[in-house]
């Protein structure tokens, strides 16, 4: 069988959004850029059953407009599900809400972000320790990404490492084990998507006091940022020869 991709559907965008422009699954499925019938969608938000962790050969986890710390009923019986995942040594990528999940399920904390979140495009600077890695090794020093949270990643989990920062997010991405890694960037989100967000929020982002027309002002191309979803599928296409040797070591 071809490279498949599981997507693990968090949640959904605003519907007049999703009417224009399509929801998280379509743009992060077009990022990805894998065959026909290279991608499975799973709505566990919506309460969808989850395949058998042995059957996962990569895996990347939505965004969501839900808070982590909310603990839904799904996200406590996803967290265990991908904790397993984890330990199997499946290619994963968790995205926003996605990357908070990963750290909330592997031992870190989660918590509202202490300068009120990160809206709009944000300048991204690679850590030292992204020199080495697969997935980040070779991207630009620094490089431009839509972002949209306001909670984060408090306290990494054991043996987490930090790939990147920006000037008010200390875990903008993680590597959390050997191949798998949170962005809490938005690799999927074009400068129109993030527009449109900053529109359709505009009155929770003056209650959060932020200037909705400034970051309007200043979105910004990322193609960089937007690379990396096909950085991942390139990377997780050789995964089941991978994963096989992971496992005989287990």
């Amino acid at each position: 069988m071809g490279q498949q991709i599981t997507i693990i559907e968090a949640g959904r965008t605003f519907a007049a959004l999703a009417e224009d422009r399509g929801d998280f699954t379509d743009w992060v499925g077009a990022g990805l850029a894998v065959k026909c019938g290279g991608l499975k969608v799973v709505a566990a938000f919506a309460g969808e059953a989850l395949p058998s962790a042995e059957t996962v050969t990569a895996l990347v986890i939505t965004g969501s407009h839900a808070m982590v710390t909310e603990r839904q009923e799904w996200n406590e019986t996803f967290s265990g599900w991908l904790a397993r995942v984890v330990t199997l040594g499946v290619p994963v990528l968790g995205i926003c809400f996605g990357h908070q999940l990963l750290a909330q399920a592997l031992g870190g904390t989660v918590g509202d972000h202490p300068g009120g979140g990160e809206f709009g495009t944000v300048t991204v600077q690679l850590t030292d320790n992204a020199c080495s890695d697969p997935l980040f090794g070779g991207l630009p020093n620094m490089f431009s990404a839509q972002l949209f949270h306001r909670q984060s990643v408090l306290h990494l989990p054991p043996g987490a490492q930090v790939l990147a920062t920006s000037p008010q997010e200390p875990h903008q991405v993680v590597r959390f084990a050997e191949r798998v890694w949170g962005v809490q960037f938005h690799p999927e989100f074009d400068e129109e998507i993030m527009a449109d967000y900053l529109t359709f929020s505009r009155e929770q982002l003056i209650e959060y006091g932020f200037d909705p027309a400034a970051l309007q002002q200043g979105v910004r191309i990322t193609p960089v940022a937007q690379a990396l979803l096909q950085r991942f599928s390139q990377l997780t296409a050789g995964s089941n020869s991978l994963r096989s040797n992971f496992r005989s070591t287990l």
